[in-house]
């Protein structure tokens, strides 16, 4: 995906949802921090977005822009509505989030896509071998901080275990990937 294709993602969500403001999250919100984010994390052609002001709406998006949608056979990907209550977010996420609004591109209206650390914190506490290298990728192209990244698991609604263990993979990880 690129950022256009997100912006677009954006305008047609809001104008389905009828409202100018959506939740962005999922692996591409990263294009909302690393608009150029390296091709390997823009690899995936779905947007998961909920309306921020009409979440009851998160059907119609998927409905009218979702998988196998003539919108999906017409622009190469889709747009997934689904609650935002799907993720499991640090604490204070909302205040974080990096808007993607342009006149033209989304029409005024507004993506709220989740700040990279809070994104990768997301992907980890999901416990899939895909988020894993998809967090290592981040690290691994400096485009989030570990120490960051450690502050952002103690603040998971998670069980202290599952929180200890994603901050020693990420001290692992980090370490690995200085050698």
């Amino acid at each position: 995906m690129r950022y256009d294709q997100l912006e677009h993602a954006i305008r047609a969500a809001c104008d389905v949802a009828d409202d100018a403001e959506l939740l962005v999250f999922g692996s591409q919100s990263i294009l909302g921090s690393f608009p150029d984010a390296p091709i390997s994390l823009r690899a995936s052609i779905e947007v998961d977005v909920q309306p921020q002001n009409r979440p009851e709406m998160i059907d119609h998006i998927d409905g009218a822009l979702g998988e196998d949608s003539p919108f999906h056979a017409a622009h190469g990907f889709y747009v997934h509505g689904v609650s935002i209550e799907i993720a499991t977010l640090p604490d204070g996420w909302l205040d974080r989030t990096v808007p993607v609004s342009h006149p033209v591109g989304t029409r005024g209206n507004a993506g709220r896509c989740l700040e990279a650390h809070d994104l990768a914190a997301s992907k980890l506490v999901a416990d899939r071998e895909k988020d894993r290298q998809f967090v290592t990728t981040l690290l691994a192209e400096g485009l989030i901080d570990g120490p960051v990244l450690i502050e952002r698991i103690g603040m998971l609604p998670a069980d202290e275990s599952t929180r200890t263990r994603l901050a020693r993979w990420v001290e692992i990880t980090v370490a690995d990937l200085r050698r």
